[in-house]
């Protein structure tokens, strides 16, 4: 499975000689490849290029007498294989911002119905026009409403366009966006689990606190959030089940009841306390939730917050044991 798309950056003389005979010939050759001009003006001290291939993929490179950058959702040619890799935010502001505003066009002309969410466009481009994954990521977000039952895609897109718009994930792109995954396969279940993550930022931020991922430990691993305010800090953790109809366990508490399971007795039992497990049943319909709603059962771990969000903003739930944290269940 690929990664999300990342810059290649070759330090050398580049000319166009050595453009034609490394990069476009050796596309050509494997994939045929159409050499154009980019739909946007390159950074003035670059030459540009955009090469779109036969299979619909495309790569653009940027040269110079001292470096070149290439991007692309398609094979590597030979002459960059050995060079260093970097995120958006890691290369020249003018080189990031012309890739993102080409790359931006193409999503929207393929996909027009990403157009009016600009935010969620921008940040979850590394993976919409990834090698593997450009069609189910966005298939995820068209066909599934981005793991919501019972709503429309709009709902989903405008809701996840709202959080993303508050920039409080900006800082850490990359990673949440590689959540979702760069697979050929759509994997449902990853994606959406992916999305808990985002849904548990929503709360927390709707709630005062600031949020900050992908927090390390003693362990060795990572959880999920620091959640703080006023100097204090707590640590978050997600899980999300999936309904009874995508999985083996016969209802919906027990779904909840074995989801939570494996995380309070693997991450969280290593971990030894002090942390705070969010359960995400926002992939449960109506139905389900209720059941789990009237029930409230036990998750394996305190504290815990055990909830529901729709698209509309909309969160119910309950807690187990004394949660440090002043949330809206």
């Amino acid at each position: 499975m690929a990664r999300p798309l990342r810059f290649r950056h070759a330090p050398g003389r580049w000319t166009e000689d050595r453009v034609v005979g490394q990069i476009y010939r050796d596309l050509d050759r494997n994939l045929g490849a159409t050499r154009r001009r980019p739909w946007f003006k390159q950074p003035d001290r670059y030459d540009g290029e955009r090469f779109e291939m036969d299979n619909g993929d495309v790569a653009l490179f940027l040269w110079n007498d001292d470096e070149a950058y290439w991007l692309g959702n398609t094979e590597t040619p030979e002459a960059l294989w050995r060079t260093e890799k970097y995120s958006f935010e890691a290369v020249p502001d003018d080189v990031s911002t012309w890739a993102t505003r080409e790359l931006t066009a193409q999503l929207h002309e393929e996909s027009p119905w990403l157009e009016p969410y600009p935010h969620l466009s921008w940040f979850f481009l590394p993976v919409f026009l990834s090698k593997d994954g450009r069609e189910t990521t966005r298939e995820f977000f068209d066909d599934h409403a981005a793991g919501f039952p019972d709503a429309t895609r709009e709902e989903a897109l405008e809701f996840y366009e709202l959080f993303l718009r508050t920039r409080v994930l900006d800082e850490w792109r990359e990673v949440m966006a590689g959540k979702l995954g760069t697979s050929e396969y759509l994997d449902h279940t990853r994606m959406t689990a992916a999305m808990g993550e985002f849904n548990v930022g929503h709360l927390l931020v709707e709630a005062g606190y600031d949020i900050e991922p992908e927090i390390e430990v003693s362990t060795g691993h990572a959880i999920d959030y620091r959640a703080g305010s006023g100097g204090d800090a707590v640590l978050v953790e997600v899980t999300r089940p999936t309904p009874t109809g995508d999985r083996r366990a016969g209802t919906p508490v027990a779904a909840v009841r074995d989801t939570a399971s494996t995380k309070s007795e693997g991450q969280l039992e290593e971990h030894g306390g002090g942390v705070v497990l969010f359960v995400d049943c926002s992939s449960f319909p109506d139905d389900e939730w209720q059941s789990v709603l009237a029930e409230q059962p036990e998750v394996h771990h305190r504290p815990a917050v055990v909830f529901r969000l729709r698209p509309s903003g909309r969160v119910e739930g309950y807690t187990k044991g004394s949660v440090p944290l002043d949330l809206p269940i």
